[in-house]
Formats: structure tokens, sequence, C-alpha cells
């Protein structure tokens, strides 16, 4: 062991990921046979270590594609392994980035040496069989097998309230996080269309260079951001193309263990990345309740704690892997965690970093390499290990979100140990909490001023516009409207504080 080095220190040593494509004829896999086989490619990753048949922990991602009533001990009969501990996380895109770094910190605590992580989506399977009209024959565990461990708190993402209002379904709301921020920055929407199909475009670019990506087209801006007969507006200032693409086969597997347990296994130095500091932090649980729809402060708060723990400054890491379900997350991450300018200046399709600047994706995003639903991270973290072991020394941090940029982790890593000697971790939910709150006011009837609008689209056109408005006290209400003269409004003018009027029923006039 290298002289001085914590053997409580914890190094992710082997990574696996898996693409299959069955709309290309490819034979499926089964969301357990997906995590298996990322977890037998970790290990090969590994060196061969041996390491996966000793781990004390087999914690899985949750997956939606398929119900196992015990995902873990799916995956451990498949490798053939029995792990004494088997977890699976609830539903959440930021599970991964939760389970990474409260792993790690486990390790460092000498609690456990090895613990496999894995994740897998068979969705793109699933669509073409319910389109031939056939359910797969995968594995059906009985009901009276154990379940796992739970990581993470299950909750209901919205109220009865806000799902009744239409504030349901991430594609709309987050073109609402989208709307208000443009207004922040004070963009024009055609200004701004171009802002966030440069983005996509560059994520475009680097997905077109991962060899595990799901589309691998580089696309223009205007491929993009335009609609078209192939890439139909969603969900207005969103198309098909500036969504998460969770129509997917995808799978992965991580090892994590101590220094120690690498070194009896024989893993080669080269390697190991360490895991210097992981944070996580949920913002206020309710949309309705947030002080406005273009920040967070959790994210804000785990990305300062992250950087002190780990002794790094934002101009310190070298590459970056901001969760990508759609432009707002990447433009409010990289604002938050200080890697693009808040005032919009830079319009984030990279960032200054040390050296050349760099993009803020290692993977190519959740459109391009694809987004297995809450396994999306792991795919992030997975690529930012050979991305770091091409350039030893250089400093990583990856993100992950669940909810609509509600629950966050901040995990930052490197091939050198970390300056403080042990991996850190923290969660400052007590400050989050302690944050303003804004009341939600659905009974009001009287006028408003806009905060934000988007226009849902089905097959056909635009079925209506759902808006965010503030009363005169502040409260925050929520408001539709299917006038055609409305609909146009929010595609082509600046509604965010323009006067309005909201009825008994939450239909919205303008003023």
């Amino acid at each position: 062991m290298p002289a001085g080095l914590d053997p409580r220190l914890p190094v992710l040593v082997g990574v696996g990921q898996v693409t299959v494509r069955p709309d290309r004829g490819e034979a499926s896999l089964e969301p357990a046979e997906l995590m298996a086989e990322g977890l037998r490619r970790a290990e090969a990753d590994s060196g061969g270590s041996g390491l996966l048949a000793s781990s004390a922990s087999l914690r899985t991602i949750s997956e939606l594609s398929w119900r196992y009533r015990n995902p873990a001990l799916a995956v451990a009969g498949r490798l053939g392994i029995h792990p004494a501990h088997l977890a699976t996380s609830v539903v959440g895109g930021n599970l991964v980035g939760v389970t990474v770094a409260r792993a790690a910190a486990q390790i460092q605590a000498g609690e456990v040496d090895v613990v496999a992580v894995c994740g897998g989506e068979a969705t793109r399977s699933r669509s073409l069989l319910r389109k031939e009209g056939r359910e797969p024959a995968w594995e059906v565990q009985a009901e009276d097998v154990p379940e796992p461990d739970r990581i993470g708190l299950d909750r209901p993402l919205v109220s009865d309230l806000e799902s009744a209002r239409g504030v349901r379904l991430p594609v709309n709301v987050y073109p609402l996080f989208e709307v208000a921020l443009r207004a922040r920055l004070g963009l024009g929407v055609e200004q701004h269309r171009r802002r966030i199909g440069r983005l996509w475009s560059a994520f475009s670019e680097v997905a077109a260079g991962n060899a595990h990506a799901w589309i691998r087209e580089p696309l223009g801006p205007d491929e993009i951001a335009t609609p078209s007969a192939t890439n139909r507006m969603i969900s207005f200032p969103y198309t098909k193309r500036l969504c998460s693409n969770n129509q997917v086969d995808q799978g992965s597997g991580l090892l994590l263990c101590s220094v120690e347990a690498a070194e009896r296994a024989g893993v080669p130095r080269e390697n190991w990345v360490f895991l210097h500091a992981g944070t996580e932090a949920v913002d206020h649980w309710n949309v309705s309740n947030r002080a406005d729809l273009c920040s967070s402060p959790a994210l804000r708060l785990a990305g300062r704690d992250a950087y002190a723990l780990a002794g790094v400054g934002p101009l310190e890491i070298d590459h970056v892997d901001l969760y990508s379900c759609f432009p707002a997350a990447v433009q409010i991450g990289g604002i938050e965690l200080g890697l693009v300018p808040a005032d919009g200046s830079a319009d984030g399709t990279e960032w200054g970093g040390i050296g050349a600047a760099q993009p803020l994706t290692v993977t190519g995003g959740m459109t391009f390499a694809g987004g297995p639903l809450n396994d999306y991270t792991s795919h992030g973290i997975a690529t930012m290990a050979g991305v770091l072991r091409a350039e030893p020394g250089a400093v990583g941090l990856c993100t992950a979100n669940g909810g609509y940029t509600t629950e966050h982790a901040v995990v930052i890593m490197s091939t050198e140990p970390p300056r403080a000697g042990a991996y850190r971790h923290s969660e400052p939910q007590a400050e989050v909490d302690a944050l303003p709150r804004v009341e939600l006011d659905d009974g009001w009837v009287g006028p408003v001023t806009v905060e934000s609008a988007t226009v849902p689209h089905d097959r056909e056109g635009p079925t209506h516009v759902l808006l965010a408005a503030r009363t005169p006290g502040g409260q925050r209400t929520w408001c539709t409207s299917t006038d055609p003269a409305l609909v146009e409004a929010a595609e082509t003018t600046e509604l965010v504080g323009h006067a309005a009027h909201r009825a008994a029923d939450a239909t919205l006039e303008l003023t």
C-alpha cells in the first residue's frame, strides 16, 4: 500500500456499461440481466479482481420497465454471489449519486469493504413488445421473496392539487423552469431557442464519440431546437430532441471498495478512482412552494459543501457530467455550481476549467447517450472514471437529480487521493429547509402576474397553456387557458411579468 494512504479510502475500481439495440435486431436482455452484465463488465474492468464475489452489499437502482420484488436478489442469483446485504433504491434520478455517496461514506467508516452498485432498464424492448401485443418472458419472483432494504424516501412528487392543475409530468414542469430562466436572463424567445439548441448540439457532439451512447449522430442547433416532422414540439420550448430519451435498453455496474480491499485483490493502481466528496440535499418538495422556478438552493448548498470537503473550487474541476434530463436542469446546475456565469453571458455549451474549456457532459447527456430513467448517473460516473483514468490527476464532478430539480447529489472524484486524506460526506438539509417558502393559493380570484408559461402539445398540435402566476400578496397559483391567442402569445412573446386575471376555475386572461 502506498505510504501514508488511508487504507479505508473508498475507490471506484471497476465500471461496466451495456447498451443493447433490440430495434436493430439485437437480442433483448431483461433489466436484471442488464444489471448483472454491467457488474460482470465492472469486474472485468477491475482486472478480474474477484471483488464482485466478495461484495458485502449489492445495491440496485430502482427500475421501472419491469417489476421484481427483490431486484438485488435477482441480480445476485444471475451472478452466483451471496452478499449479506441487498438493497434497492426508491424512484428518483438522484439515487445513483446518493447510493454511491453513502456507500463511499460507509467504506471510509469501516462499515463495509466492497459494494456493488448496478442499474438497468429495458424500456425499448417493452415498447416493441407492446406494439406486437406481447408481454416479455422475464423473471417473475414469488410474492414471498423477501424484499430488499430501501435506499431513499419514497413519497409522491406532487400534491393532488398540483396534479389536478397539470403540474405533474416532468416534460411539462421543466419547460416552466426553462421559460422562467429565459426571462431572468433577459433573453428573447428566438435568442433563447438558439441558446438551448447550441447547448444540446454540443451534447450530441460528445455522444457521437461515446461508444455506449444510444444516438451517435451529431446534430446542429436548428435540427434540435426547431420543430419538424421528425422533431415535434412536446411542451414549448422543448422539442422531442430537447427531452430525455428513456426509450433505451441500458445497464450499468460499479464496483467500490476500500484501498486495502483493492490492494488485497490486486486491482492495478491505474484503475483506482478515489471518491473525494459526496453530498446530497433536497429542495422544497413541492414546486408550488419554491422561492422561484429557475434556481436550486439545494444543489447550490450541496455543491458548496462538495467543493469545501474535497478542497477544490469550480475552476479546479477538469471534467463535469451534469444531470441532463432537460436543458433547464443543465443550465440551473451549471449556474448553481459556479461552472457557468449566472448572468447568461455564456450559453452553457462549455465552461472554463483548468486548461481548455470542457463540455458540461462526458456521456452526451440523456437525449443522446440515453436516459435509462433512474439509472443515468451510473453511466455518467462510469464514463467519468474512464475520462479520469486517461488523464491522471484530473478532477471530475458528477451530479444526480430527482424529481423536478428537487433531489440532488454531487460526487467529486480523481485518480489522486483526496487532499483532505479521507472521503467526506455531507447533507446540508437543515439549511435548505430553513430557506423561504412560497405559499400556494389555489382559490385566488383576481389580478396576478405571470411567472412562467409552457404550451403542451400532442401529435395534432398545442393543447393549452399551463401558467404559473403570483398573486399581489406573493402567493403562487396555477392557471390554464385554451385561448388560441394566448397559446400563440406564449410561444412567440415574453409573457413573464405580464399582468393577468385569474378566474375561479383557474383560467387566466391577460389584462
